[in-house]
């Protein structure tokens, strides 16, 4: 009734072919899915981890590209077997989906380690689902290959390509005064997102879906491949028949995710001019391997990087320009000087290998490094005494003239104080103001939320203001822009500096220089911090309190204190 037992398939065959009755008894509850005797006879078993959900629009069509992926681990001798985990769709949970990432963390490590399992396929799009499901993998360690969903293809709307969320807020904020009427708005809304995917700008999404290319853990190519293209499926299956042969050959992501491969994904996160949140998520997924990536890590090689893709919001292209002039590929063969060449990837060859004949089809899109959008890359990370534990801005996202400020704070407590002021006309701000919001972090938000782009007020707007400086504890979405201070640390929420700063002291941001400044006397700053009062825990059961007991700060990557590498 068995055939013989190979090393490919011997983790599940414990499960399968134990003595006595709980083997048997698996093996006919299996069958009871419709499968033949033989799936047993020397198959290994193929997990597909599944985050599609009508919750999560970026997943919705994973469905099928799981479909595909089973195409190929049956071509290549494996048995598939598809599960499902929590997905975590950006758009519509709240107070927000950094909330759960480690949740599904938890869930997706749990899922691999607890089932007949022999190696697993990732499929993945929406912003957290990737490096939740690259946390999982990495603590869980058995082979695996990652599936992206990739982006929908642009908006259009009156002659113009649309890029979901970075022209969505800018769209707003012409309706919010006035210069957009409500039949305008609706035309907007009903074509700015108009297939299944993840947002066509270098938003978190795109970001770390490349990112996860550049680490090793997709086949080359896989990124950037629009979520309707057909590639998109032929990649998948590609991908399937890939996944037997990497547990045949017992290639784990330990073996893949490697210091070098981390800093190979920082240098491509600051040459494509990425997200914002790709520093927590590499610090966390690294954290999981007992990698120690710090903020210095990610500021020296900013300092070296160019960067080089003109996508939105730093540049002016969208993902599927991205895709059609070479892809992540093209973009690591213009910084080839700057990696680590010799990582292994997951089809089996180096980093150096698979990039060897890649080549930009478009200088437009992705720049010579002789020409490029800024002489460093997309993201810089600022210390001083307002952030002792590091602070991001995404400086090529900013606007240049701000990058070097001082300015009077105008705090608002919480998030809920800066939405009932930010449109009032009597708010005490003029272009020079630095907003300051707090409350906003791990603990004190819960959670982490993208709320860090404070929306300009619309005193300001309407006088023709198009930016100004904002500081505060939380994050944003990648697809945001403007001169943002993010991820402030510690937060103010634990008492961090943040937590003591009073409407009109003045800030200084120096970004050349890496600076965030309180120009107050550190006495003075030390008395304040005396009087500090933690706020009352926003959870006192469940995951929430789980998650508030245990989070770390965010220039630790916000993981579970437990839950990270020896």
């Amino acid at each position: 009734m068995m055939g013989h037992v190979s090393m490919n398939n011997k983790r599940s065959s414990e499960w399968f072919r134990a003595p006595g009755y709980y083997g048997f008894s698996r093996r006919a509850w299996l069958r009871s899915e419709g499968f033949p005797a033989d799936i047993f006879d020397g198959k290994p078993v193929i997990g597909i981890c599944n985050s599609w959900s009508e919750l999560n629009n970026c997943n919705a069509h994973l469905r099928d590209l799981a479909v595909a992926v089973k195409r190929g681990v049956i071509a290549a001798g494996g048995l598939p077997l598809e599960f499902p985990t929590i997905s975590l769709g950006e758009m519509f949970m709240r107070p927000t989906t950094m909330l759960f990432r480690n949740l599904m963390a938890m869930d997706v490590e749990e899922s691999i380690r607890a089932n007949p399992l022999d190696g697993v396929v990732l499929l993945c799009g929406c912003d957290k689902t990737t490096p939740a499901q690259l946390m999982g993998a990495a603590s869980a360690d058995l082979p695996a290959i990652m599936v992206p969903g990739g982006p929908m293809i642009a908006g259009q709307w009156r002659g113009k390509a649309l890029g979901s969320g970075t022209d969505g807020r800018k769209i707003f904020d012409l309706y919010r005064t006035g210069r957009l009427t409500d039949e305008e708005l609706c035309e907007v809304e009903s074509c700015i997102a108009r297939t299944a995917g993840h947002c066509t700008v270098m938003g978190t999404a795109s970001t770390m879906t490349s990112l996860a290319e550049v680490l090793g853990m997709t086949l080359p190519g896989c990124a950037n491949i629009p979520a309707p293209d057909s590639r998109r499926m032929a990649i998948a299956e590609l991908s399937g028949r890939r996944v037997v042969e990497m547990v045949e050959a017992g290639l784990k992501p330990s073996q893949i995710l490697t210091r070098e491969a981390f800093e190979n994904a920082i240098t491509a996160l600051m040459a494509l001019g990425g997200s914002t949140n790709g520093v927590i998520h590499l610090i966390a997924i690294a954290g999981r391997l007992g990698i120690r990536i710090t903020l210095d890590d990610f500021d020296r090689i900013s300092r070296r990087t160019p960067c080089i893709v003109n996508v939105k919001p730093s540049g002016e292209f969208l993902m599927e320009d991205l895709f059609h002039a070479g892809g992540v590929p093209a973009v690591l063969k213009r910084v080839e000087s700057l990696l680590h060449s010799a990582c292994m990837t997951a089809n089996g060859k180096t980093l150096g290998e698979n990039i060897a004949a890649a080549e930009s089809l478009n200088d437009n899109v992705i720049r010579r490094r002789e020409t490029p959008l800024a002489a460093e890359g997309g993201i810089a990370i600022l210390y001083g005494n307002l952030a002792p534990d590091g602070a991001v801005i995404k400086q090529t996202a900013a606007s240049p003239e701000l990058l070097t400020h001082r300015g009077r704070a105008l705090v608002f407590e919480n998030r809920e104080e800066m939405q009932g002021r930010i449109d009032s006309d009597d708010l005490p701000v003029d272009r020079d103001t630095v907003l300051v919001m707090r409350s906003c972090g791990p603990k004190g938000a819960p959670g982490m939320p993208e709320w860090g782009q404070i929306p300009m007020p619309r005193k300001l707007l309407n006088q023709g203001v198009a930016d100004m400086v904002r500081i505060s504890d939380a994050r944003m979405s990648g697809t945001s822009f403007g001169t943002v201070v993010l991820h402030v640390a510690p937060e103010s929420a634990v008492g961090g500096p943040l937590a003591v700063v009073r409407t009109g002291d003045e800030i200084v941001l120096d970004v050349p220089a890496r600076k965030l400044e309180l120009c107050v006397a550190q006495d003075e700053i030390a008395a304040r911090l005396k009087l500090f009062q933690p706020p009352k825990p926003h959870y006192e059961r469940g995951y929430g309190r789980l998650f508030l007991e245990h989070v770390t700060q965010a220039n630790l990557g916000c993981d579970f204190d437990f839950l990270s590498g020896p």
